[in-house]
């Protein structure tokens, strides 16, 4: 019997819980204080675009599925970029990336998430600065989101995860935050050239969101 393929719904719900996997992988490493590069696009689209220089494990188990995470996490902070698709499925690590643009100040990991990404439209790198631990989301060439190690509230998680799959702008500011708010003792997550402006650990994008959900109510 021939297996239909996924309709559209089931890959978008696919691609997000890879993201999200991603993320969480990242904010491990991140905790660790070590550096990682993880790149999601398409097959087909990269082949070409990097070299590896280890032998390559080869598996059709996808990152969603359980033990992928541990083994992905490892594979990330070794010399090289992991690449894998938007469902999920390891491509290479170790990977040289031919695509790289120059970002002044920042070493050869931005250049080529920078590079990547600006040769791939499709494409999302994610990478984990070892110096800051920062983790730096790029897409089209330019940092779409930037965030620290520490634990999001749920719902936002899932806004940005949504945000980075299907590029609308319009699921974070569904959050009900402002790209104006200010606070006192603040991170920074830059989202499609502008700042958002919340407190550590998203205190206060939470206090936000239960603010609204209050206003709602009455």
């Amino acid at each position: 019997m021939k297996l239909s393929p996924p309709d559209h719904d089931e890959t978008q719900g696919q691609e997000e819980k890879v993201m999200s996997a991603v993320l969480n992988i990242a904010k491990s490493i991140s905790r660790r204080g070590e550096g990682g590069l993880i790149i999601i696009a398409d097959r087909d689209e990269v082949e070409g675009l990097y070299e590896t220089h280890y032998p390559q494990i080869t598996s059709r188990s996808l990152l969603t599925e359980q033990g992928m995470n541990v083994v992905v996490e490892k594979l990330a902070t070794i010399d090289g970029a992991v690449i894998i698709t938007p469902v999920g499925e390891l491509i290479a690590f170790g990977a040289r990336v031919l695509k790289s643009t120059t970002i002044p100040g920042f070493g050869t990991r931005h250049a080529a998430a920078a590079g990547i990404t600006e040769s791939l439209p499709n494409a999302t790198a994610i990478l984990i600065s070892e110096e800051s631990s920062l983790i730096k989301i790029f897409q089209k060439g330019n940092i779409v989101i930037e965030m620290d190690a520490a634990e999001i509230n749920p719902n936002v998680m899932e806004k940005v995860v949504s945000f980075l799959t299907r590029n609308d702008m319009a699921l974070l500011v569904a959050t009900g935050l402002s790209l104006a708010v200010q606070v006192p003792y603040y991170d920074i997550i830059l989202v499609g050239g502008s700042y958002l402006i919340v407190k550590a650990i998203f205190e206060v994008t939470s206090s936000v969101l239960m603010g609204k959900a209050d206003k709602e109510k009455a």
